[in-house]
């Protein structure tokens, strides 16, 4: 029988239906890396979240391998290039959360503008800074997405109710633009945004896209949001931004 290791806690659903079509089916979501490899040789298909690396030593010792599925959408976890040398197939799910991490980065901004979390706390410590708390509205302002996939593209019609101008860059895409979306550069972006949101994967070419140069060329002092991975942010620049008063805020969600 075809086996198949769920390695990441995962709705039972999932297992449910490889069972169906005839697999055992290893759901263990606390399986640790050394446990995986004495394991893997006999799996057919591997679902991957992002507590294990699947690295070559894994992807050696997997000799029949054919697929790895992952529970989300970042890959930067599975040496993609070597599974691709030993054909095996990695596939993604990035439309899974889309909602749930748009709407998500929605809350993190209207948060941040209308200073709730940071008021609330002040009240529990019975502190009433009335003036010092005031909100800003998200109303009339511009707010660049960075990265038009799934999870990108999702917050920019959640945006379309709040009267704002969403500026997208996207590298890979082009010809998106309609209403109030329009397709922008990074210059551009620096030079008028209000508000900077992050939907990238982490790559060798994203590492650090939001370093020195680019909060240098910020202009009016934007929130900046990150739901992608961590490291698309240098954080000693983003710490030395705020210290700077280069932004004006910053929402992060990020691995």
């Amino acid at each position: 029988m075809k086996k198949i290791i769920i390695s990441g806690k995962s709705h039972p659903f999932l297992a449910e239906q490889f069972s169906k079509k005839g697999y055992e089916v290893m759901n263990l979501p606390g399986i640790t890396y050394s446990e995986l490899l004495d394991i893997i040789q006999d799996a057919e298909g591997l679902v991957v979240t992002t507590r294990i690396s699947v690295d070559q030593t894994l992807l050696k010792k997997a000799s029949s391998l054919k697929w790895i599925g992952r529970l989300g959408s970042g890959m930067e976890m599975i040496d993609t290039a070597f599974a691709k040398s030993k054909g095996i197939q990695c596939v993604s799910s990035p439309e899974g959360n889309r909602n749930a991490v748009a709407e998500h980065v929605m809350g993190l901004l209207l948060n941040l503008l209308n200073k709730i979390s940071s008021s609330h706390n002040e009240i529990k410590k019975g502190l009433w800074r009335r003036d010092e708390n005031r909100g800003t509205e998200l109303s009339g302002k511009t707010v660049a997405i960075i990265g038009y996939g799934n999870t990108g593209s999702t917050l920019a019609r959640l945006l379309q109710p709040f009267n704002v101008t969403v500026m997208v860059y996207d590298k890979y895409k082009t010809d998106f633009a309609k209403d109030y979306i329009k397709e922008a550069s990074l210059e551009q972006i620096c030079k008028y945004a209000d508000v900077i949101s992050f939907h990238i994967p982490l790559t060798n070419e994203t590492f650090h896209l939001a370093d020195q140069n680019f909060f240098k060329q910020l202009q009016q002092k934007p929130v900046i949001l990150n739901s992608s991975r961590g490291k698309i942010i240098d954080m000693a620049q983003l710490v030395q931004a705020i210290k700077d008063k280069k932004i004006s805020g910053a929402g992060l969600d990020v691995l």
